[in-house]
């Protein structure tokens, strides 16, 4: 990578990071709010009243799920809407045309929405502890695993923003997909609970190999191999990563 490069992806990065703190108030406190709402209706309320799954409190087991719901909304939202953003006020046609790898523009993108991901991970890890001693079982599987899934749902933010023609088309993946997808991955339920057939259709859901990755990582236990888990993430990467160089190197929807 030349230094020309180096100094683009610095800047398109540091502009993504300075755009979320800035607004830290709307960006990095509302997750930690409505975690905190889950901790204690959830974890303190309903899961006095539940058995423990798999050896473990209910509130620890429902933590990992909660952790990536927050990873998966705060990464896909920061690229999507700066994105769309810079193309609704044609910004980003300068970069089209400037000498800059259409590589270093998704890295830098990608960059603004991993850390706020991993800030917003952190904030709700931190708030975890005000209900329960923090377990960690390996470190490295909640690190590579987080980093990994803000990765791949920064790279959906971007394809999501090429497509997008008014800001309302932003909140339809949210809404119609991420959210079904996440409530249905096993965020307050084990797959284990399921009948065969209904967890073999669960596991057709990529934020189930998330969640069972992140709950390895805390607990321990996984209801997917995490051999597996890491080897989904990695192909979605390469293909959403692929799809999103080719857009904006044809300039689908982005040049005027």
């Amino acid at each position: 990578m030349t230094h020309l490069h180096l100094v683009a992806l610095q800047s398109i990065l540091s502009k993504e990071i300075h755009r979320f703190s800035r607004i830290w108030i709307q960006t990095l406190v509302p997750p930690v709010i409505t975690m905190t709402l889950y901790f204690i209706i959830f974890g303190n309320l309903i899961g006095t009243h539940t058995w423990g799954i798999h050896e473990c409190s209910y509130m620890q087991f429902i933590l990992p799920g909660l952790i990536m719901m927050a990873v998966i909304m705060n990464a896909y939202t920061n690229v999507a809407s700066s994105f769309f953003h810079a193309k609704f006020q044609r910004n980003i046609e300068e970069l089209l045309v400037a000498p800059v790898s259409t590589h270093v523009v998704i890295a830098g993108y990608v960059g603004g929405g991993v850390a706020r991901a991993i800030c917003v991970s952190v904030l709700v890890t931190g708030t975890s502890l005000f209900f329960l001693p923090l377990h960690v079982y390996a470190w490295w599987a909640i690190v590579l695993t987080l980093l990994l899934t803000a990765v791949l749902f920064s790279l959906v933010g971007i394809i999501n923003a090429v497509f997008a023609t008014t800001f309302d088309n932003i909140s339809l993946i949210p809404t119609f997909v991420l959210t079904p997808l996440t409530y249905l991955g096993g965020v307050f339920y084990s797959l284990t609970l399921l009948s065969p057939f209904w967890q073999s259709v669960s596991k057709l859901n990529p934020i189930v190999h998330m969640i069972s990755g992140l709950r390895y990582g805390f607990l321990g236990i996984s209801e997917v191999p995490l051999v597996f888990t890491l080897g989904v993430l990695i192909g979605l990467i390469v293909i959403f990563y692929l799809l999103s160089w080719h857009l904006i190197e044809q300039g689908y929807g982005l040049r005027s």
